[in-house]
């Protein structure tokens, strides 16, 4: 492209502080993992708002534990995780990704956890899931992704569901914590389950 000089217009050059992008969707984007943000995951993970929906136990994490689980996922080649952030403000969020990656069965595990609660209940879930699927089907050649969820959260059982996974069985009374059981949920979802998500949401969006 050239000014109205004739001159070649400098390519726009992204703010010295903006973070790497991976995915890019309509609500989130999806970055890789930062060093610099240990402190804001070590928050979210004491947070027992948040961790009472994770597979994790109630005590305090100190620093150190999220600066081993960092250079842990950032060494593993079965492990990928991602930085969610609001599209918008760029403001760090959550995080989001695939783990136990078999290549060779092409399968995964998904988890995601969304850290700020002001974004709860908002969809940013929902297409998080989304992206991380398309990531999973479309790039990594995968077929078969699950995952496994308290059955008391409902909120991201919707999300899911949504997103594509269907419900696969569950192991009754499965988990215990604040005094309370709950069944822990299997769900799975396969390349087609995906498509068949995704066009639904299309068509959605185009009524709206």
């Amino acid at each position: 492209m050239k000014s109205r000089k004739g001159r070649p217009r400098a390519p726009a050059r992204a703010p010295r502080d903006a973070p790497v992008l991976n995915i890019i969707g309509k609500k989130v984007a999806l970055g890789p993992i930062r060093k610099d943000l240990l402190g804001l995951y070590q928050r979210w993970i004491n947070d027992f708002e948040v961790t009472r929906t994770l597979d994790l136990p109630m005590r305090p994490f100190p620093l150190e534990y999220e600066e081993a689980w960092y250079q842990r996922v950032i060494q593993s080649d079965r492990d990928l995780t991602f930085t969610i952030y609001d599209r918008k403000t760029l403001r760090p969020i959550g995080n989001a990704g695939l783990h136990q990656i078999d290549y060779q069965n092409r399968t995964a595990d998904f988890g995601m956890a969304i850290g700020e609660k002001d974004f709860w209940g908002r969809g940013y879930g929902t297409e998080s899931t989304g992206l991380i699927l398309d990531y999973g089907f479309k790039t990594l050649g995968l077929h078969n992704i699950m995952l496994q969820v308290f059955s008391s959260n409902s909120a991201a059982i919707r999300a899911y569901e949504k997103a594509g996974f269907r419900r696969m069985g569950e192991r009754r009374e499965g988990h215990r914590a604040n005094g309370e059981i709950w069944n822990i949920l299997f769900m799975d979802c396969l390349f087609s389950d995906r498509e068949l998500a995704a066009d639904g949401q299309h068509s959605q969006s185009r009524r709206g």
